[in-house]
């Protein structure tokens, strides 16, 4: 056993420390392995190269770990673990793969894609049951040894917005600054330009309260996107639970990522992570071997029992992380941890939620990842989103996600969609959904906040493209147009695209509001996805995952006079949701009146909600408690999603005149009074009027 590296000997180390920490004097190394044989560490020089490697000298509690005096920050290291190969038994150790520390919090190097990443040989007929000899170092990124207190957050305070008052902002970090020219070209695309002042006031001046971050955590470019000469842009493929993505990182490294935080935090504004616990960059038994397969296939990753060569992909993307072994489910928790506490966060969203509610039976609210999370002194306490659905059986939790958290409302995005394209039988299921989704969330005391309402996000049509397509355009993905959802529920309003006709542009930018004004004064928590405030279009890409290029980049310098109208819109409807309590519900036990009107101004009845002749509706809103001069207490919403004018009675009341504050069809106008006492106006076809 070689216990040597440079004359310095590796003592024994602490198992309770995993990763690499280093305490001033040396650095301690903990991997866990229940089943590996031996784990070698390796050390690098600055440039790549492989300058030693070290056995571990300990193993306890299933964790190989060592201590070396003189290896401090910025060492370059890897592992090698040795123990059997026999896919046939869940068993992928090969210890030519040179292998990333799932702890790592910061990376060095790039993937330079070659057979040499794969455990079997690429070239065998055997496939995945053959052994690779190829020495994969050469061609992985290395780890790095950061420094224990690296960033310093000791003069900021989180903004800790209330549940009731948060609005999501979903941008990406390359996305939002790449085209900026108010940005310095050198920081455009990291972090250090997401933090710019330029980026954070204009967010800031919104009115939203919560940026929302697809991932950043260490991402890998997929083989086959590389080969077409793209690379993964979303970054929904992490092997780094703990690192940042090294793209993202700007002049000031991963003092950027702080600086951001710090800027945003300055501001009132909260930083929430798309966090992908899900799955692995590592894919199926076919994929590469560049982390976990190599330290421990069968403890980190769920595969078929009775077959455990095969992984269980109730992800859709070829293996799924393993959360009811206690050492995977204590990462996953280390590293939000970690992101809460050390980097300053939030919240996080978790993309397929549903996988980390899955136990050996299948999906539990009382799992032991849920309880875990429950009970943490920190991460009970951050704001906790869960995209409530995966692919395998029972996936689809909408609703069923533990008291605490809140959820992406897919119910709210297609039935808002059908609605106001006209779709017939949805008016029961669109009052639920403006009134706060009370059917799905209105239960052991889960608050109207807990719906994550939405009308557009990263994956699908933009809403722009949403009023301008009625087929999804993906042939800049190179797989023909095959890929991405094909039931959009969207409409191009009478030409596909781009078009000079007056008419059709009218009613599409009408639409626009539509959906906005419906998004923004629905009860339950708004999400708006970057650059819908301004009509940003991906040319129809409905799945423009692998698109980091202007097809998903927001284009400022594009910004029309409809743009800059439609933002105006924007900033109007968020300062009137801000101002008041009536249309930002926190309980459902809150004394509010909710009554609903037929066009004519009577209360509805059972037969009208299946009447299907029309799906214009009237909303009262009443709380007698909301007391102020400028607070509203008695508001309605009208909505009129068919192709003509109607006739719309408001519903009566004493001692004041109706005032319209908002109306879809005329966004421009004045606000004006009704000077009768029970008045009827005439409601443009497609069109939402919001009367106080």
């Amino acid at each position: 056993m070689d216990k040597s590296v440079s004359g310095t000997r590796v003592e024994p180390g602490e198992p309770t420390l995993l990763g690499a920490t280093w305490d001033g004097e040396g650095t301690n190394f903990a991997l866990f392995s229940a089943f590996a044989d031996r784990v070698e560490l390796c050390l690098f020089d600055d440039d790549g190269t492989e300058t030693g490697r070290v056995t571990l000298p300990e193993y306890t509690n299933e964790i190989w770990h060592g201590y070396l005096p003189g290896v401090g920050p910025g060492t370059l290291y890897g592992y090698r673990v040795h123990g059997p190969y026999a896919p046939e038994a869940g068993h992928r150790f090969n210890p030519n793969k040179l292998l990333l520390d799932p702890y790592a919090k910061a990376l060095w190097g790039d993937f330079d894609w070659t057979s040499a990443h794969y455990g079997y040989d690429t070239g065998s007929e055997d496939g995945d049951l053959s052994f690779s000899e190829l020495d994969s170092a050469p061609v992985m990124p290395k780890c790095v040894v950061a420094l224990p207190e690296m960033f310093n957050f000791e003069t900021d305070e989180k903004p800790r917005i209330p549940w009731s008052r948060t609005i999501f902002y979903e941008t990406h970090v390359r996305g939002m600054t790449q085209l900026n020219p108010a940005i310095p070209e050198a920081l455009r695309g990291t972090f250090d330009g997401l933090g710019h002042k330029a980026t954070v006031d204009y967010i800031k001046s919104l009115g939203v309260t919560s940026v929302e971050l697809m991932p950043v955590q260490f991402f890998v470019d997929d083989a086959f996107l590389v080969e077409k000469g793209l690379r993964n842009y979303w970054g929904y493929n992490t092997l780094g639970f703990f690192a940042p993505k090294r793209r993202y990182l700007g002049p000031k490294g991963m003092l950027g990522f702080r600086d951001m935080v710090r800027a945003f935090h300055d501001a009132g504004l909260e930083v929430i992570l798309d966090v992908v616990y899900n799955h692995t960059a590592e894919g199926n038994e076919m994929g590469p071997t560049l982390s976990f397969r190599g330290i421990d296939n069968f403890s980190y990753y769920r595969t078929i029992d009775g077959d455990p060569r095969h992984y269980v992909n109730d992800t859709g993307t070829g293996n799924t992380l393993n959360i009811v072994h206690p050492r995977v489910l204590q990462m996953v928790l280390d590293s939000l941890r970690y992101w809460a506490t050390d980097m300053h966060v939030d919240g996080f969203r978790f993309d397929l939620g549903t996988i980390l509610g899955r136990e050996v039976h299948g999906f539990d609210q009382r799992g032991g990842f849920f309880d875990a999370i429950g009970q943490d002194p920190v991460l009970s306490r951050v704001k906790l989103i869960g995209e409530p659905w995966d692919i395998g059986p029972g996936g689809y939790q909408v609703g069923g996600f533990p008291p605490g958290w809140a959820e992406w409302n897919d119910k709210y995005r297609d039935t808002v969609r059908e609605f106001w394209h006209g779709a017939p039988g949805v008016l029961g299921d669109f009052a639920s959904r403006i009134a706060g989704s009370g059917d799905v969330y209105d239960l052991r005391g889960r608050r109207a906040w807990s719906s994550v309402n939405f009308i557009t996000a990263h994956d699908g049509f933009t809403l722009n493209d949403l009023v301008s397509y009625n087929e999804k355009h993906n042939d800049a993905n190179g797989e023909e147009s095959r890929d991405g959802h094909n039931h959009n529920r969207s409409f191009n309003h009478g030409a596909e695209g781009p078009t000079d006709d007056a008419a059709v542009r009218e009613l599409r930018e009408r639409q626009k509001r539509n959906f906005l004004a419906t998004l923004f004064l629905s009860h339950g928590t708004p999400m708006l996805l970057a650059g819908d405030e301004f009509g940003r279009t991906q040319q129809g890409n409905n799945n423009a995952y692998g698109q980091d290029n202007e097809i998903s980049w927001l284009n400022w310098e594009g910004i029309d006079d409809d743009g800059r109208a439609l933002m105006a819109f924007v900033e109007r409807l968020i300062a009137i949701r801000a101002a008041q309590p009536l249309l930002r519900r926190d309980s459902f036990r809150d004394g509010m009146v909710v009554d609903w009107h037929t066009p004519s101004g009577d209360k509805m009845q059972v037969e009208d909600w299946g009447d299907g002749t029309t799906n214009a509706i009237q909303l009262r809103l009443i709380r007698d408690d909301l007391i102020g001069e400028e607070v509203w207490n008695d508001v309605v919403l009208a909505f009129n999603p068919t192709d003509g004018p109607m006739n719309f009675v408001f519903p009566e009341r004493e001692g004041r005149e109706w005032r319209i504050e908002i109306d879809t069809a005329n966004p421009d106008g004045p606000v004006f009074s009704l000077k009768s006492k029970n008045p009827g106006i005439e409601i443009a076809p497609k069109s939402v009027v919001l009367a106080v």
